[in-house]
């Protein structure tokens, strides 16, 4: 990549060009003959499709080969916790959650409560501890199939985990962690077996069933070079190689190129599921970068850059009316719609859909124990 565009697991900036990212790291595009394969069995296609937010994948050929074939695959993902849930963390799950129920199938979510601790100098395992717990009441208020859904805490399931993350260590050298990783002799140890444990949701199921079940993981595509560099070492231990599919990048208030992705740790890139509505518009207003015009007589006389205007990115993640968006894209770029107006149906989608959220959220207080994986 270019040196002014950043692609890690702990930091996304620039101007991506996904096209270069799917040639670099050696994915494929979803196309429509795949799309048409997943509608076979799903009857419509996901927004996030059809808008290509999921753009790219490893294996899922193989993977809808499998489960035509009557091998039902499961699903994986997770969250690191560190701080508050914010929307773009939002996204690969509620996409996650329509696969769930479209193949009627197992979730199983990694909460790493060590992993932002060993790599974050001034946070400590009880404040992991607690974002684990708040971490999960936002995915359990998106709605996801209590008897399907299956959360591994890493510190609680270490009798259950370790085991096979060992097996996983054991086949990876430091040398090839520092080229996926750019580790320095200065990285401690705990971030370099970390990798291992991440990748034993991967296969763990197959492990308890004494059986192969193909994998299915929904990640951004930030999170990929975990799984490009351990499915090998997963198909070596017997078991299948993950299947992947990647998803763009939530921009931060302030733009990609700008700002980066959106941070759990900075307030003005980010809003997080426990903002308050007055929050929401005071953020949206404030920091989120405007393809409109100097003054509204050249806005409206030239109209509107929507390809740059944070408000009409987050839109077509949160929008699902895709006729609704195009009008909105229309209309911005005429110059018909202003920036100040643009910004305000941003902050009435986010609000309606905080509110429900919240709500859903307290309820999921009561609900956290029994979505713990205790089958062990």
């Amino acid at each position: 990549m270019k040196k002014d565009i950043i692609v890690t697991p702990w930091e996304v900036k620039g101007n991506i060009d996904y096209d270069k990212l799917i040639k670099e790291f050696g994915t494929e595009k979803i196309d429509d003959k795949i799309l048409n394969r997943i509608k076979k069995h799903t009857k419509d296609i996901h927004y996030m499709l059809r808008r290509n937010i999921f753009f790219s994948h490893r294996d899922l050929n193989w993977l809808l080969d499998e489960y035509e074939k009557g091998n039902k695959f499961f699903l994986y993902t997770g969250r690191a916790p560190s701080g508050p849930v914010h929307i773009g963390h939002l996204v690969p799950w509620i996409f996650t959650k329509w696969l769930q129920e479209k193949f009627n199938v197992e979730l199983w979510f990694q909460l790493p409560d060590e992993e932002k601790f060993l790599f974050k100098e001034n946070l400590t395992m009880k404040d992991t501890e607690k974002w684990t717990y708040e971490n999960a009441l936002d995915v359990i208020a998106l709605g996801f199939d209590r008897r399907k859904t299956h959360f591994l805490i890493d510190t609680r399931h270490a009798n259950l985990m370790y085991k096979e993350a060992v097996k996983v260590a054991k086949k990876l050298t430091f040398s090839s962690a520092k080229a996926a990783f750019g580790f320095t002799n200065e990285t401690n140890i705990g971030q370099i077996f970390y990798t291992a444990m991440q990748a034993v949701p991967a296969f763990l199921p197959s492990v308890l069933a004494g059986k192969k079940i193909p994998c299915l993981i929904p990640l951004g595509f930030d999170q990929d070079v975990h799984f490009r560099y351990t499915r090998s070492v997963i198909s070596k231990l017997g078991y299948y190689k993950p299947a992947i599919m990647h998803c763009r990048f939530l921009p931060g208030l302030q733009g990609l190129e700008k700002q980066g992705k959106m941070s759990a740790s900075d307030e003005q890139t980010a809003i997080y599921t426990i903002d308050s509505k007055e929050n929401v518009e005071f953020k949206i207003k404030k920091y989120a970068f405007s393809g409109g015009r100097e003054t509204i007589k050249e806005h409206r006389k030239k109209g509107g850059n929507p390809e740059i205007d944070v408000s009409y990115q987050w839109l077509t993640f949160l929008e699902e009316d895709d006729k609704k968006l195009e009008k909105i894209y229309n209309n911005y770029k005429n110059g018909s719609l202003l920036t100040s107006e643009l910004k305000q149906i941003l902050i009435e989608k986010l609000n309606k859909f905080l509110k429900e959220h919240q709500r859903k959220r307290e309820l999921a207080k009561k609900q956290v124990e029994r979505y713990i994986y205790k089958g062990f």
